[in-house]
């Protein structure tokens, strides 16, 4: 039996520390260079629509912590990967190269620059294996990480937070809060109707901002860092809020705005972004607050690499019945046009026709030539 050929693979090479930001440029056929762990089912999937054969990655897709949903969609998509290249490498090879990877190999003209390893189905199932053995620990500790914040951020529920004024009207509105969650695109072609009708405030929490763009909608307000969104989002929306961190990050997306030359608000609060957008949506007094894409499950959390969910919690105990998550709606129920109603889609095309006969001395008389020629055929 013949030994199995090694997969080669020569392409231009993109790389970017954040995936979310790399797939902003990766083009399909190109390789992809990420320094991503334990990396996430939504940069999966968006590596995938960008049409990339091969990922690299300096750092370990999975580290057996948490379930390695994103190797799974990747492998079954024919996608090769190859780990721990290591940062060096990372430096070394520049934008747009052209490289050759051959197996767990990298070659740049015929020279091995680095090598790495080649991830497997079976490297996958048992890093699945290891992550279901970790749960019941890594869950503990993520609750008690929780709970310790939540008293730290509970200025959130309790105290008067600096609110930035907007100059689009919310109160007694809905809105709509797409954020980049796992299956955003499902949920949010699932509610365009409910958009168009309703006409409810959009907010896009960075990256959410371009998947309005992508539907047809133009964002009312873009929250958040400003570090996923691209250019073209942010001049169309509205008002932009940038996300001031009190954790002494301060606020990362102001530097950006202001090189756009784009005006902008602050807004300083604890939390992540999406919890933000959903606070000042409740405080501004939204009737109804649509949520799209957020993240809510442990596992989910883990893969952004956060420990905990406080802000979460709190803001979701704050907003409480004016919250509608709509995460998964579009698996709920898929529209299906009853039996009954084809027989009425027929009679209403036969109606014109009727009509037309009817009603047009022309087709009458073509009519009766047609007849004629029949009862005059032997």
């Amino acid at each position: 039996m013949a030994a199995r050929q090694p997969f080669v693979y020569h392409g231009k090479l993109r790389k970017d520390r954040k995936t979310k930001l790399l797939v902003q440029r990766l083009r399909p056929g190109e390789i992809a260079l990420v320094e991503h762990q334990d990396m996430d089912r939504l940069s999966a999937d968006s590596l995938l629509r960008c049409g990339t054969r091969v990922v690299l990655n300096t750092r370990s897709f999975s580290s057996g912590l948490i379930p390695p949903e994103a190797l799974q969609e990747l492998l079954q998509h024919g996608v090769h990967l190859v780990e721990n290249l290591g940062d060096d490498f990372f430096k070394r090879v520049r934008e747009g190269e052209r490289v050759t990877v051959c197996g767990g190999k990298v070659l740049i003209n015929k020279q091995v620059v680095a090598r790495g390893e080649v991830v497997t189905p079976e490297m996958y199932h048992q890093r699945r294996r290891e992550a279901l053995l970790a749960q019941g620990a890594l869950v503990d500790s993520f609750i008690m990480n929780t709970l310790h914040y939540a008293y730290r951020e509970r200025r959130l529920v309790t105290g008067d937070l600096p609110l930035p004024k907007l100059q689009i009207p919310v109160a007694g509105r809905d809105a709509v809060v797409v954020i980049r969650g796992k299956g955003y695109r499902e949920d949010l072609k699932a509610l365009r109707n409910y958009i168009r009708d309703k006409k409810p405030v959009l907010v896009g929490v960075d990256g959410g901002a371009d998947a309005l763009r992508e539907f047809g909608f133009r964002p009312d307000l873009v929250i958040g860092d400003m570090d996923s969104v691209g250019d073209r989002a942010l001049r169309e929306a509205r008002e932009r809020v940038v996300h001031e961190y009190a954790d002494g990050r301060g606020a990362p997306g102001r530097e950006r705005l202001e090189r756009l030359g784009l005006p902008y608000k602050l807004f300083s609060a604890p939390g992540t972004s999406e919890d933000i957008a959903l606070l000042l949506l409740y405080e501004l007094g939204a009737e109804l607050i649509v949520a799209i894409g957020t993240h809510t499950s442990v596992v989910e959390f883990l893969e952004k690499g956060r420990r905990g969910m406080s802000s979460t919690f709190l803001v979701r105990l704050k907003v409480g019945d004016r919250l509608l998550d709509a995460k998964g709606v579009s698996r709920l129920y898929r529209a299906r046009p009853p039996r009954s109603f084809i027989p009425m889609v027929v009679a209403a095309g036969l109606v014109p026709l009727l009509a037309l006969i009817t009603f047009s001395p022309q087709v009458q008389h073509l009519i009766r030539l047609v007849l004629y020629r029949f009862m005059l055929s032997p």
